[in-house]
C-alpha cells in the first residue's frame, strides 16, 4: 500500500452509475485553495464550481442536555480566466447564487443516535432547518439560511458538545449582514472564521482545567444558502448528497465532503513538516483523524481545525442530504447507505403516529432503521444519523 499517495474516499466499489456521477466528480464542487492559501483575494473565481442548473422543528441535540432554541430556528474543469477574466467570472457565480428566490426547495432535518457498544454517547447533532432570521440583516441575494451539522467526540464528550452549542452561533455573529461586493468570498470567509474561532475558544478553555481537557472532534457541517449547499469538514465524518438519474433511473450517492486521515499525502506532509509522524495510520500513533476541533496536545504536531469547504447546487432531482460519523460508514458504503434509505421512503406499510405525515413518519423510520442496521452490522462506534429531506 502506497502510504503517500491519496486515498479513494470510497472504499468500496461504486455501481456503474455511480462511477458516471465521479466520472463528472468536477462539476459537482471544487476543493479551495491549500490551507496555507486562505487568501480570499486570490483566485476568487475559481472558489466554486457551480452544478448544472437543472419546515419545521429544530432541535441542537448532544448527549449532556437538550438545547432549545426559538422556534423560528426551525470538476467540469476549473476554467483558467486571466486577471481581467476574473471580475466576469464572479459575477456570473453570484447570478447562479442569487437565482430563482421562488424555487427555493424546503429542507426538513431527522435523526437517529445510537450509543453502540461504546461506553458513552460522543456524538453530538445540530438541526436548524431556518436560521434565516438570526442571521439577518441578510445580503439581498440571500433568502433562506439553514443549517445542519454532525460532530463525532473522542477522548470525551466535552468538544463535540462544544462545537454542537457553539459553532452555529459563532457562525451566525459572523454571518455577512448586508450588502457584500461578493456572497462567495463573504460565506467562505465567514466558514473559516468559524471553525478557527470555535476550535480557539475551546482550547482556551480545555487548556484552563487542571488536568487539561483531551477531547476532540470531527465536524462535518452543511450550510444551505437559498438552493446552494456549502460543506465545511473536519476529519472523518461525511456528508452524501442522494440525486436521482434520469438516464438509468436510479438514485446515487454523490460525496458532499473530504475525509481528513493521516494517511493522506497531503496531511501527512503537514505533519512531517511540523515534527510529528503517523504511526499505523495515525498522528503519532494515537489519533486516526489530522483535523479536528480540540486534540490541543496534537495541534503544535499538524492537526489543523481548517475545514475543506465545498459547494454544490440543489437540483430538483436531489431527494436527501446525510450526514453521518463514521460509525455508520465503516458497516455501510454511502450507496448502500441511500438505497437503505431510499427503500425505506418507499415502503408504504409504515403507519403514521400522532399528527405526523406519512413523510415525516418514513424519514424517521429510514434514520432509526438505519442506524440500528448499523450496530446490528457490528459497527462498535457511536452512530448518528442525521437526514436531510429535500421537498420537492
Amino acid at each position: 500500500m502506497d502510504l503517500f499517495g491519496d486515498f479513494p474516499e470510497q472504499a468500496s466499489a461504486a455501481p456503474a452509475a455511480i462511477d458516471k456521477e465521479e466520472r463528472r466528480g468536477s462539476l459537482l464542487f471544487d476543493d479551495l485553495p491549500p490551507v496555507s492559501g486562505t487568501d480570499l483575494d486570490a483566485g476568487s473565481s475559481l472558489l466554486f464550481d457551480d452544478l448544472p442548473p437543472a419546515s419545521s422543528g429544530n432541535t441542537v441535540s448532544h448527549p449532556a442536555e437538550q438545547v432549545s432554541l426559538p422556534v423560528s430556528y426551525g470538476r467540469g474543469e476549473k476554467r483558467k480566466s486571466t486577471e481581467g477574466e476574473k471580475n466576469g467570472s464572479e459575477e456570473l457565480v453570484e447570478k447562479k447564487v442569487c437565482k430563482d428566490f421562488s424555487e427555493i426547495l424546503p429542507l426538513k432535518g431527522y435523526v437517529a443516535e445510537r450509543k453502540g457498544e461504546r461506553e458513552e454517547m460522543q456524538d453530538a447533532h445540530v438541526i436548524l432547518n431556518d436560521i434565516t432570521e438570526e442571521c439577518s440583516p441578510l445580503p439581498s441575494q440571500i433568502t433562506r439560511v439553514s443549517y445542519f451539522a454532525v460532530f463525532d467526540g473522542h477522548g470525551g464528550v466535552r468538544a463535540s458538545n462544544y462545537a454542537a452549542q457553539n459553532l452555529h452561533q459563532n457562525l451566525i455573529r459572523k454571518f455577512p449582514k448586508g450588502d457584500v461586493p461578493s456572497v462567495e468570498k463573504a460565506i467562505r470567509r465567514c466558514l473559516l472564521d468559524t471553525f478557527k474561532h470555535t476550535d480557539e475558544e475551546f482550547l482556551k478553555q480545555a487548556s484552563s482545567q487542571k488536568p487539561a481537557w483531551k477531547d476532540g472532534s470531527t465536524a462535518t457541517c452543511v450550510l444551505v444558502i437559498d438552493n446552494t449547499l456549502y460543506i465545511a469538514n473536519l476529519g472523518d465524518s461525511r456528508a452524501i448528497l442522494c440525486r436521482y438519474n434520469e438516464e438509468n433511473q436510479k438514485h446515487t450517492a454523490l460525496s458532499l465532503s473530504k475525509e481528513h486521515n493521516p494517511t493522506q499525502y497531503d496531511e501527512r506532509m503537514r505533519i512531517q513538516k511540523a515534527g510529528g509522524n503517523v504511526r499505523e495510520g495515525r498522528v503519532l500513533g494515537v489519533l486516526e483523524v489530522s483535523r479536528s476541533i480540540g486534540d490541543g496536545q496534537y495541534k503544535r504536531f499538524g492537526v489543523i481545525s481548517v475545514p475543506d469547504v465545498k459547494r454544490c447546487q440543489l437540483t430538483h432531482n436531489d431527494r436527501f442530504i446525510l450526514l453521518a460519523c463514521d460509525g455508520l460508514f465503516k458497516v455501510f458504503s454511502p450507496e448502500e447507505a441511500v438505497n437503505f434509505i431510499m427503500s425505506c421512503l418507499e415502503d408504504k406499510t409504515i403507519p403514521t403516529r400522532d399528527a405526523k405525515s406519512a413523510a415525516d413518519a418514513r424519514y424517521e423510520a429510514a434514520c432509526n432503521r438505519l442506524a440500528n442496521k448499523a450496530v446490528q452490522r457490528g459497527s462498535a462506534d457511536n452512530v448518528t444519523v442525521v437526514v436531510v429531506r429535500i421537498e420537492q
